[in-house]
């Protein structure tokens, strides 16, 4: 047999060869893949979550919409928070493309209790509120039990709870014998809301209407905070009318918000914080491709035995770099599947927890798995040489 034949290795026979290593050597070899899996996993399950957290916080956006806006009391240029005119509602209803307003204000000093015996600083942290009867249609809310204020309830001691602060008086249900404390006065509960995603603020209130709120708790005709609707397609521009009409004088103390630029802010955050795991899961990847590495070094230490009588028995100094390096690639091959795997089922299981749409970026899948194979190749590179280049005297060694 000549010695172009002895020095022959088949690509078939290159994976078993590649691979004897890692089957008499178990153990060793799972954990060592188990540091590429969990780089890995960490990227997938990044990626995972991040995608389906944003597009779940997107279609929240649309369905909720981005034509709500708010006009608020600012601040005045000595830093004194200024005051909304009492016919603020009135004229931004003029402004052209507006669908509906709603104003508000918060009863400053007024808090909302279960019964009469509570001491008077367990507030809560609730707040009450006077507002209009157009409250419920501007912000597209939806009554969760009873039923919301109306022209002639506003004129009477009833009240609305907002979720929140339905939940904080303990308050589960509405029947005639529900009532509140306000201000001295006893308040029958009608209503409590659903939960208001772009006006968080109405979820800890006690809503109670401007009629009866002027009679029993002191407003003053001042507005401290009114949502508009908008048409979709002007949106921006009655945005920047809002200021000049709420307070012709003073525009510059009136603040415009749309509160679901709070929510778009939050898709960039998630991305930002993405980013950060990301980089942990390269940090953990690049562990494991250490860990490779050092284990393959070993391996190769401790097989000079074997390497020396392939090399005797006429293995080129190729195939022995081959077999060593397809080690190594096998290795982080099974960390990359077993990592996208775990990365999958941690985005699987947090999305469903959430109830988020699951969404799995194809690149984060078939990108984590080469990835996996860039780093597996690169760790086993030096040891691959440094087996190649053993002499075939090394066979007389013992192990």
């Amino acid at each position: 047999m000549s010695a172009a034949n002895l020095s022959r290795l088949r690509a078939a026979d290159l994976i078993g060869v590649g691979t004897l290593g890692l089957r008499a050597r178990r153990p060793r070899a799972l954990l060592s893949a188990l540091g590429i899996a969990l780089g890995i996993a960490a990227i997938v399950a990044v990626l995972g979550v991040t995608r389906s957290s944003q597009s779940a916080l997107l279609a929240q956006i649309d369905r909720l919409g981005t034509n709500l806006l708010t006009v608020a009391n600012g601040r005045d240029l000595g830093g004194a928070e200024a005051e909304l005119p009492a016919d603020a509602a009135r004229m931004i209803r003029r402004v052209e493309g507006v669908t509906g307003v709603a104003p508000t204000t918060q009863m400053l000093g007024q808090n909302v209790y279960r019964h009469d015996h509570v001491p008077v600083g367990q507030t809560g942290g609730l707040a009450v509120r006077a507002c209009d009867v157009s409250l419920l249609t501007t912000l597209d809310g939806h009554v969760r039990q009873g039923r919301f204020l109306d022209a002639t309830t506003a004129a009477y001691p009833v009240v609305v709870l907002g979720y929140e602060a339905a939940r904080t008086l303990g308050i589960s249900r509405v029947d005639a014998g529900t009532r509140v404390w306000i201000q001295e006065h006893w308040f029958t509960v009608t209503g409590i809301l659903d939960p208001f995603t772009l006006a968080p603020e109405v979820d800890r209130s006690a809503l109670v209407g401007f009629p009866v709120a002027t009679r029993l708790l002191g407003y003053n005709g001042h507005p401290t905070r009114v949502y508009v609707r908008a048409r979709q397609d002007r949106v921006e521009e009655v945005a920047g009318l809002l200021g000049p009409t709420t307070n012709p004088a003073r525009p510059e103390t009136v603040d415009v918000n749309r509160p679901s630029d709070a929510l778009t802010t939050r898709v960039a955050v998630a991305e930002s914080g993405s980013a950060l795991f990301l980089g942990l899961g390269a940090i953990a990847l690049l562990v494991g491709g250490i860990g490779i590495g050092n284990i393959m070094v070993i391996s190769v230490l401790e097989r000079r035995g074997e390497i020396g009588l392939r090399r005797a028995l006429g293995a080129a100094r190729l195939h022995v770099a081959g077999q060593f390096l397809t080690e190594s690639l096998v290795l982080a091959a099974l960390g990359g599947a077993g990592g996208v795997g775990i990365g999958c089922a941690v985005t699987l299981a947090l999305a469903r927890a959430r109830g988020w749409a699951v969404l799995i970026p194809a690149e984060g899948l078939w990108g984590g798995f080469a990835v996996a194979l860039l780093v597996g190749g690169l760790a086993g590179l030096y040891p691959a040489l440094r087996a190649a280049r053993l002499p075939p005297t090394d066979a007389l060694r013992t192990v």
